[in-house]
């Protein structure tokens, strides 16, 4: 195993001093399964006030002193080494109590997640797998280390990780760790919303249809709106499948853009609550999309995402039912109004939408392909779409007489929506004497 030069750096620095250090945990793993580690973790036997010492010429990060971590500032970036230790009691669900330092690395590993994160590697000693970590990879299994439901007390965040890694690496976890891991989910109820909107926000770009129907136990914890999705039956034609089954489908079928993968989990979130049945036994979701929408916000809320992610992701679930179609006059609105970024967004939510319901219908695939082509047409035209391309703007307009305030952005607003249409081209000329003719009647 290599490693790059201030990692190495610090490992002989240590180990020259007599202190026995080991790269640690994701690094280790990534290795032994062939993919290029991001981050390169640290243990020791020497002590915080010891590594201090050793590294005494540089600048150093002591904000994780207390449990044991040492950031040591060098010309690639801060080095984390962290002193062997075991930790008791966590009482909030995340942090230990209390750590003791120890000086086996053996120890130190007792304490870690599962079996593949805790295996560590010495360039003089190699490989320190006592949990059998290397072969649970070549198995490729997944398994906490020890006692998976006292894992999981320690820190309830660990249930959402074991689905990442299994989902990320192709894992299958083992029996005992995947019962604690639906048994428990309950506890992540009291996990910090932010930890686990960031956890969710690693998984989502990694499952398919199938990962999400497997550990929806898990995945659904946090999101408990949608749980009334699970095998809910939508009494339609439209839809083979049922109603949690199609969103996962639509979920794992769009590309993996943040903001979309959101949307495509979300987007249906509205229709068990507009559930309702007519004379002949079938179902309808009248205004579903606009329910989802506000469940939507409810959730990203409470689960404390970003604004600009949020709203997005609203917009994206409220206009998932307010079709694309191969017009070019709807088609250039619509870019106006929502702008590039979220059109190709919402075109692909309704193509995978559309596509997942099961009964596998041949002309909904040629209309996207028909909104495909006119959309790169608007492109390559650089048509005039926003405000910011208009040949006039508010200058021009006080020149003509127009004072600052609503009547002139009235007037912008009114010229662009008309070069949208193609009715005025934007050109400042025409455009101004469209202005001028508003200014003489009003």
């Amino acid at each position: 195993m290599r490693f790059p030069q201030d990692v190495a750096y610090c490992i002989e620095a240590l180990e020259g001093a007599s202190y026995p250090t080991y790269a640690v945990g994701g690094c280790v793993r990534d290795h032994l399964m062939g993919l290029q580690p991001h981050d390169y973790d640290l243990c020791t036997a020497a002590t915080p006030e010891q590594i201090q010492k050793v590294f005494s010429g540089h600048g150093m990060v002591l904000a994780g002193l207390k449990h044991g971590t040492v950031g040591v500032i060098l010309s690639g970036g801060v080095v984390e080494i962290t002193t062997f230790r075991t930790e008791e009691g966590y009482s909030d669900g995340r942090h230990p109590d209390h750590v003791r330092f120890v000086t086996s690395i053996q120890e130190d590993l007792a304490r870690r997640d599962f079996t593949i994160n805790a295996m560590a590697f010495s360039p003089t000693r190699g490989l320190v797998d006592p949990f059998g970590g290397n072969e649970d990879l070549e198995r490729r299994i997944l398994r906490a280390v020890g006692d998976p439901e006292k894992r999981f007390r320690e820190d309830a965040l660990r249930i959402l990780r074991g689905v990442r890694f299994a989902v990320r690496f192709g894992l299958e976890p083992e029996e005992e760790t995947k019962r604690a891991m639906d048994d428990l989910a309950g506890l992540m109820d009291g996990l910090a919303r932010e930890r686990v909107f960031d956890e969710l926000c690693k998984l989502l770009p990694l499952v398919d249809a199938q990962d999400l129907i497997r550990y929806a136990p898990v995945i659904l914890q946090p999101i408990h709106e949608l749980g009334n999705a699970v095998g809910f039956d939508q009494r339609s034609p439209h839809h083979a499948y049922d109603l949690y089954t199609h969103i996962a489908h639509v979920t794992g079928a769009v590309p993996p853009d943040l903001a979309l993968r959101w949307a495509a989990l979300l987007h249906d979130v509205g229709k068990v609550p507009c559930f309702t049945l007519d004379e002949n036994g079938r179902g309808h979701f009248r205004g579903h999309a606009k329910a989802g929408a506000a469940l939507a916000d409810q959730i990203l809320h409470r689960l404390k995402a970003p604004t600009a992610l949020r709203e997005r992701v609203v917009r994206l679930v409220e206009l998932h039912m307010t079709p694309l179609e191969p017009d070019r006059k709807i088609l250039r609105r619509r870019l106006s109004k929502l702008g590039r970024e979220d059109v190709e967004l919402l075109l692909e939510l309704q193509k995978a939408d559309m596509g997942s319901k099961g009964t596998g219908d041949p002309e909904e695939r040629e209309v996207f392909g028909q909104v495909r082509q006119i959309l790169d047409q608007i492109y390559q035209e650089d048509a005039c779409l926003t405000l910011r391309d208009l040949a006039v703007d508010g200058a021009d307009l006080i020149a003509l007489g127009y004072v600052p305030g609503k009547a002139l952005g009235a007037c912008l607003q009114r010229l662009l929506d008309q070069v949208v249409d193609e009715m005025l081209p934007n050109e400042k000329a025409a455009l101004l004497a469209a202005a001028r003719k508003g200014l003489e009647g009003r």
